[in-house]
């Protein structure tokens, strides 16, 4: 239900307190004190049968005696009476309720089921159940049972836990760090991470917004609004259980290195959230990405007066990851020119402990000019030689002069010492400052990670990539033949079969059921000189050296014949039970330079197919050197996913060994990535080894596990059980208008800002007040940015183009709620081609979206005076009629299964 009735939790006109208590230590006695003690303003009404008045206000016996009607209902009685008094409240007309019983139990039958049946058919949106409810100190809210309400603030946290939410709201308090608002999830009934992010989102009291998860039930929701929100505002997370064990046994190596933390981390990553690992970091990362715009890169220079500090920064920083920026030939001169002699010479820039205000202005400039740095780090070590308080304000001039210039770059600062006057300084002019260098070099981290996770979030995919063809029906048949047959793993032929069909090089495969089949497969290898493998071929043996099953570097026929009968012997005695298929033979493959790789299909119960790569071979867990991606994937995702793996770095060319084909590599993931969304029912899909060379690429060995597919695992329409919705490319079209005239529609594209722009520029005033019920004329970054960057999975914006020119014609937007049950619309069309039928045919794409996607109805909102729109609407079958909160407005609805389609 996303974000519908949420204003009743966070900013509710009345709340009602059931189970309300003067029992000292109850939680009933504890919300009530919370609720008076936060200073809320509307009515607060307390609710139990066994109290005639509570500390002095007054109770009644049921929610149906209070003398007003409750927005919000705050719920502390037994398990048992909860679906009754939700009942109630439903009755009386609340909009929302928080839960904090717990002990409702789980599955068909429970209390939670039996509550779910009460609020859900009547929109009664539920916090909870088994939280500690919900504060909200902009109004003075604070519906929970924490020990302290949190001061007003920007920062929005969101947990899983009521623990942690109440330790944190003691951490900041104790910090003078305040929030918008806090809720506990407890077991999210109906509301949960997906709907919270939604609103934080919009919400203008929230600058960032702080997650505690424990897991994800929701992958879909939570990724579609989590993209939403990290592209407006920093989403910091802390998820626990990173070291836990997986639920189950992998059968690959592919998915024994797709640990669960390791997925939700890929997770993280493609949703743009900036993941830190303890809570204390929560509001450090919040605290430096809410006051520092983005860094350009990750080139840091440092500016101290302290040579022995900027040497730790310099270690930190590598530990990091980050690189130390190379200064410009022209930014040393020009220091030499600023400095004294004794100066570093080098970055870090020591300027020396006796430097004055003048030095550090001057350094400071110097460094924000260099084209090799992206931000800078000032520190300050208090020596008697000159003013710390000085060398800050003149740091601060620096900032102020140029905080209206182009490309202005982040500056950090350190002062050590009880610098207070110093800091105020910093302060004053949004420099962000740390106790010591290590907090410093580790926010600047967060603002490149940050930077990272943005540029990820912008990546579309393509629903089919352009840089194959792929012969998806031959896999197909393959994994159908094989699941007829009852197998869970298909054999070395079949997988040959199937990578060949998606055009991954891999070397082939000949099934021999005695040794003298197998000598007739060798022998065209073996008369070229060549050498052979053998592989014990059993559907029961699925880790061949387990058996002793594998072979290698034949060169003879009397070496294949004694081979195989020893692989045959060893298997039946060491696994009589099996069934042996007999042997498969493989040339061996020589490439001596060429490097190891594993690459691969994992499946995750949360958030489904998970792209792997890494360094292969033997000891892959061992070396444990992997990265993992969600799909979709492109050419950029992938190469971005190699680059996360230390063996990177040896793709690349070193001594006598020429560089490998890092495109080709890529190439190889974004193809296993198209499989997975082609044939679901591969569930794990393990290359090891993948060499890679200058030459290319070649699968040398290679296991495919199948399973039926169980359907859509996350909600949503797509096919697939991808947790992101690719670049629908299949709504491409060509669509021809009246008079001859033609025009393109496809989705809109991140990428599409510039073609807004000129197309706002000629559209009129008027039409623009039509369009967003106001005056608007100016489209900032972020306005645009949210026309334009879509996750398609509960959005589509459609842009019309002019094929010939490219100029953008016209758009529509078709917004759905989580439940994928109504989507809301907007439309408009250049000014002056109004009339040329574009709007219509938007129109009429849009609603096939929505029938595609399973929606059940459009609506949306036209001021009145709107006639064209409302005569539009009523042609294509909408119900209009007028809206009862605003006269100025008329409600547009179309039923989609039964309205007119045209």
């Amino acid at each position: 239900m996303s974000i519908y009735a949420l204003d009743a939790v966070f900013a509710p006109k009345s709340v009602a307190v059931v189970g309300a208590s003067q029992r000292p230590g109850s939680v009933g006695r504890t919300v009530v004190q919370n609720l008076r003690q936060a200073g809320f303003a509307g009515p607060i009404g307390l609710v139990n049968p066994k109290y005639r008045e509570i500390d002095g206000v007054p109770a009644v016996p049921s929610l149906r005696q209070l003398p007003f009607k409750p927005e919000l209902v705050v719920v502390t009685t037994p398990a048992e009476t909860v679906p009754g008094v939700v009942a109630q409240a439903v009755e009386v007309g609340a909009r929302a309720a928080i839960v904090v019983t717990a002990g409702l139990g789980h599955g068909p039958g429970s209390l939670l089921e039996h509550l779910r049946n009460e609020a859900r058919p009547h929109g009664m949106r539920i916090v909870g159940p088994n939280c500690l409810g919900v504060m909200s100190p902009h109004v003075g809210l604070n519906a929970s049972f924490a020990a302290r309400s949190p001061i007003p603030g920007d920062l929005a946290l969101i947990s899983q836990s009521g623990a942690i939410a109440a330790g944190l709201v003691e951490w900041g308090a104790a910090r003078s760090i305040g929030f918008s608002a806090v809720v506990s999830l407890g077991d999210a009934l109906d509301v949960d991470f997906g709907d919270l992010l939604d609103w934080f989102a919009q919400d203008t009291r929230t600058r960032a917004i702080l997650l505690y998860i424990e897991s994800i039930r929701d992958a879909r929701k939570f990724m579609s609004a989590a993209r939403a929100a990290a592209r407006s505002k920093p989403v910091v997370v802390v998820k626990s259980g990173r070291h836990a064990q997986g639920a189950r046994a992998a059968a690959t190596h592919t998915g024994a290195l797709a640990g669960s933390d390791a997925v939700y981390d890929a997770a993280f990553r493609r949703a743009g959230l900036l993941r830190v690992h303890a809570l204390d970091e929560l509001f450090a990362a919040a605290e430096t990405l809410g006051h520092l715009r983005q860094a350009p890169g990750r080139r840091l220079a440092i500016l101290t007066n302290g040579g022995g500090i900027g040497v730790l920064a310099v270690d930190r920083l590598m530990d990091l990851g980050g690189p130390l920026a190379s200064l410009d030939p022209e930014t040393l001169a020009r220091l030499d020119r600023v400095l004294p002699p004794t100066w570093s010479h080098a970055n870090p820039v020591d300027i020396v402990g006796d430097a004055d205000a003048d030095r550090y202005t001057a350094s400071l400039e110097a460094l924000l000019d260099d084209p090799g740095t992206d931000a800078v780090l000032v520190m300050n070590v208090p020596t008697a030689l000159a003013s710390p308080e000085g060398a800050a304000e003149a740091v601060a001039r620096v900032i102020e002069k140029r905080a209206k210039g182009p490309g202005r770059k982040p500056v950090l600062g350190v002062w050590l010492g009880a610098q207070d006057a110093a800091v105020a300084h910093l302060d004053r002019v949004g420099v962000p400052t740390y106790a010591t260098e290590s907090d410093a070099v580790r926010g600047f981290m967060y603002l490149v990670r940050h930077r990272e996770a943005q540029q990820a979030l912008m990546e579309t995919p393509p629903s089919l990539p352009e840089d194959f063809v792929v012969d998806t029906a031959t896999a197909r048949q393959v994994v159908a033949r094989a699941l007829e047959q009852g197998r869970g793993w298909l054999d070395p032929l079949e997988v040959v079969a199937v990578l060949e069909a998606y055009g991954i090089p891999v070397t082939p495969a000949w099934k021999a059921a005695t040794p003298e089949e197998a000598v007739a497969a060798a022998a065209p290898v073996l008369a070229e000189g060549g050498q052979v493998a053998v592989k014990i071929l059993s559907p029961d043996i699925v880790h061949k050296s387990d058996v002793d099953g594998v072979r290698l570097n034949l060169g003879s026929e009397k070496a294949v014949r004694e081979a195989v009968k020893l692989v045959l012997a060893r298997a039946r005695e060491l696994r009589p039970q099996a069934r042996i298929d007999g042997v498969t033979v493989h040339p061996m493959v020589r490439r001596s330079k060429s490097r190891e790789l594993i690459a691969g299909i994992a499946d995750d119960a949360t958030f489904g197919p998970v792209i792997v790569f890494g360094r292969g071979g033997t000891a892959v867990e061992v070396i444990d050197d992997k990265a993992l991606a969600l799909p979709p994937l492109d050419l950029r995702l992938a190469h971005d996913l190699i680059s996360r793996t230390r063996v990177a770095r040896r793709l690349k060319a070193y001594r006598d060994v020429p560089a490998a084909d890092e495109r080709a590599v890529a190439l190889v993931l974004v193809k296993l990535a198209q499989l997975a969304a082609d044939v679901p029912q591969i569930r794990e899909l393990d290359i090891n080894p993948l060499l890679a060379d200058h030459e290319g690429v070649i699968a040398v060995d290679a296991r495919i596990a199948v399973a039926p597919h169980p359907g859509p695992a996350q909600k949503g329409p797509w096919h697939s059980s991808f947790v992101i919705r690719p670049y629908p490319k299949e709504w491409e079209r060509e669509v021809e208008l009246p008079h001859g005239r033609r025009m393109f529609v496809r989705p809109v594209r991140p990428e599409d800002e510039a073609l807004f722009l000129s197309f706002f520029a000629r559209v009129t005033d008027e039409d623009l007040r039509l369009r967003f019920f106001s005056a608007v004329r100016h489209f900032s970054h972020e306005f645009i940015a949210r026309l334009t960057q879509l996750d398609y999975a509960r959005s589509i914006a459609l842009v019309a183009l002019d094929p010939d020119s490219g100029e953008m014609l016209g758009a529509v937007r078709l917004l759905a709620d989580a439940n994928y049950e109504r989507g809301e619309y907007g439309i408009l069309v250049r000014s002056d081609l109004k009339g040329h039928g574009i709007g219509w045919q938007l129109m009429r794409i849009m609603i096939e979206w929505a029938g595609s996607i399973g929606l059940k109805a459009v609506q949306g909102q036209v001021l009145r005076e709107n006639v064209t729109m409302l005569a539009m609407c009523q042609q294509l079958g909408f119900r209009i009629t007028p809206d009862p909160d605003d006269p100025s407005l008329m409600d547009v609805l179309l039923d989609v299964d039964g309205g007119t389609t045209p």
